[in-house]
Formats: structure tokens, C-alpha cells, sequence
């Protein structure tokens, strides 16, 4: 299994989640993978995988829209629901985004996320 943070409808992804983070977290502004809970990178994985799904299963309805006003009306409900994926997975906004940021900038976190993730497949 490959890392999809670059890989899944990326402008979608972009578009729908582009709200700035909260200005509170629990995560330090300088991350380090290694001090990380594990119970954080499950987090991670399950509100990533979610909102991952369920941009797939939006993308096409949105790229149906037939006007600008249709589309935005769309990506602010799938953006809405992402937010609430992640809140529900135990993070806050801010959290997701730094550890997703974390994921794409550090292999040693990237590893361990995918393995987190190879561990649900199985």
C-alpha cells in the first residue's frame, strides 16, 4: 500500500480542506516523529482514511456540478463533513494538519503512518 497524501484528487483535497487550522493543538509547533503517541498516529490514520473516502466518493459529484455556485455549495458540505471525520477521529483541525504535513515531510513518521495503515488492511 502507498502513502496517498499526494495522490488522492490532490486540488480536491486542497480545495475542500483549505479552511486554516485552529489556533490551539496538543502537538508541539516543532514535531518530532519519535514523540508522537502511537495513540496520535492511530488517530491520524483513521480520520486520514476517512476523509480520504470520502473525498473519493464526492469527487465525482463535484466534477458533475454544472455551475460555480453547485460546486461551491458541494465542497463546503464535503468540507464540513471532513472536519467532523477528523474531530470525531479525536483530533482537532490543527492536529490533522500538522500531522499530515509531518507525514509528507518526514519519512520517519511517513513510515510509521503506513505502517499503521498496512495494519488495518490486514
Amino acid at each position: 500500500m502507498s502513502l496517498l497524501f499526494f495522490t488522492v484528487a490532490p486540488a480536491l483535497a486542497e480545495t475542500i480542506l483549505e479552511e486554516p487550522p485552529a489556533p490551539t493543538s496538543i502537538l508541539s509547533a516543532d514535531l518530532n516523529a519519535t514523540d508522537i503517541p502511537s495513540e496520535k498516529v492511530d488517530q491520524f490514520v483513521s480520520a486520514y482514511l476517512q476523509v480520504v473516502e470520502l473525498i473519493d466518493e464526492r469527487s465525482e459529484e463535484l466534477q458533475r456540478a454544472e455551475t460555480e455556485a453547485e460546486s461551491l455549495r458541494l465542497q463546503q458540505t464535503i468540507q464540513i463533513a471532513a472536519f467532523q471525520l477528523i474531530e470525531e477521529a479525536g483530533l482537532s483541525r490543527q492536529d490533522y494538519w500538522q500531522l499530515l504535513g509531518l507525514a509528507n515531510t518526514d519519512p520517519e513518521f511517513r513510515d510509521r503512518v503506513l505502517a499503521q495503515m498496512e495494519e488495518r488492511d490486514r
